[in-house]
This record gives structure tokens, sequence and C-alpha cells, in this order.
């Protein structure tokens, strides 16, 4: 039992969940003249067009796009949100921005968002290929390494004022999208759900207020992911 037997029975259920999915997809997948618009479905077209994969591996494949490529985005305009609703100058200057038709603070806002409260807190693991010393701490060959994304994106030798929301910041180079070989292959996307969601709430919902006091949110547990389980939020219903 313990938190780690939780967390392996609820990914064997959806991985189990995802292969059923799959395989009753792949037996009603229409044929080429009215193909399934799903992303499930293109999935298992573009398997069984080339390389064959498994209905696991098809399964592996869909549990990897739905975490990094769904939960984190949810998490990133969440976080986002709460940011903005929390620091109300720095909201107002990117109202401002937008209603001025200038697209240039909603860049630096959205790589300004990921900096302060990203959606991923840890890297995956990483083992140590021979003995090195980080921080006066001695790091064995084989060692696990856990990398703080998080702590990294707020370190003061990095980043001027690191515990300060600067939407202008330029000098922004931070972790939220990996690095090197495992930089995230769907940052541009990421990026541009992030600017076109949080555009369209500020414009469309212009008097947007937090609905809770910071202290009653609660968040998600676990250590990699970083993201609210619910966010309240008060607002005038347009007309």
């Amino acid at each position: 039992g313990g938190p780690r037997g939780g967390v392996a029975r609820s990914v064997k259920k959806m991985r189990g969940y995802l292969a059923e999915l799959i395989h009753k997809k792949r037996q009603a997948l229409p044929d080429e003249a009215a193909p399934g618009e799903d992303l499930i479905s293109g999935l298992i077209r573009a398997s069984d067009h080339g390389e064959h994969l498994t209905e696991n591996e098809a399964a592996a494949m869909a549990f990897i796009l739905l975490f990094a490529g769904f939960e984190t985005t949810v998490n990133l305009i969440g976080n986002g949100t709460y940011a903005l609703l929390t620091h109300p100058e720095q909201r107002r200057a990117l109202q401002t921005s937008l209603a001025a038709g200038e697209e240039g603070l909603l860049a630096t806002a959205v790589e300004e968002l990921l900096r302060y409260d990203g959606p991923v807190e840890l890297a995956t693991w990483r083992f140590a290929t021979e003995p090195l010393t980080i921080g006066g701490r001695h790091i064995a060959a084989g060692d696990p390494v856990l990398v703080v994304l998080a702590a990294a994106d707020r370190d003061p030798e990095r980043f001027a004022d690191p515990d300060t929301l600067d939407l202008a910041r330029r000098d922004n180079q931070h972790l939220g999208y990996g690095h090197g070989i495992h930089y995230c292959l769907g940052a541009p996307l990421a990026r541009l759900e992030g600017q076109t969601a949080l555009a369209t709430l500020l414009t469309r919902l212009p008097d947007l207020q937090l609905g809770a006091e910071p202290a009653e949110l609660r968040w998600r547990g676990g250590l990699i992911m970083r993201g609210l389980r619910t966010l309240p939020v008060e607002f005038t219903p347009a007309g």
C-alpha cells in the first residue's frame, strides 16, 4: 500500500482504460472515406499505415500526450490566471496592453508566468553517470538526482528579484520547457495556447476576480505537477 501503491494502481487503471479505448476505436474505425477526427483515431491510422504499434504502445503514447500535452497547459493557464488575479498591477498592465492591440507584453507574460509558478515542479529522474559534487553534496555514480525546476526558476543567482512577478521580464531563460535534448517538443503550441487563453479571458471578462481567499485554495498532491484543484472566480456576465 502507501502513496506509491496508490499511484501505481491509478496508472495501471489509466493505461487499462486507454488500451480498451484504443481497442474499441480500432474496431470501429471508419474507412478512409470518412476518417475519425479525434486524436486517438489519428494515432491508430498513423500506426496501422506505418510501423505498427501494439495497443499497449498506443496507450503509452496517448498517456504521454494526455499528461505532457494537456495537464501541463491546463495548469499553466490555471496557475497563470491565479498569479494575475493576485497581482492586480501586473494584470492591469497586461489588460491595458491587450486593449491597445499590443502583443509584446502578452508574449513575455506567458514566459514569466511559467517561470514564476510553472505547471511542472520536478523533472523526470536523472541518474549520475559518474561521481560528482553539486552544491557541496557528493553524488555517487548511479545515484538518482531530482532536478527541481521550480527552485531553479527562482534562483537569485540567475534571476533578478526572482520572487517578483514581472510580466515584462526580458532576460528569462526559465526551465519550464526543459533544456537541451529534453526540451519540450510542444513548446510553441503551449505558448500559443497560454497566450490565447489568457488574452481571451482578460478581454472578455475584464472584471474577473478571485472568488475565494488564497489560503482557502487547495493544490493538487504529488511532486511533479503543480496545479490548483479548483480556481473559483467571480465576474459580471456580459449583457
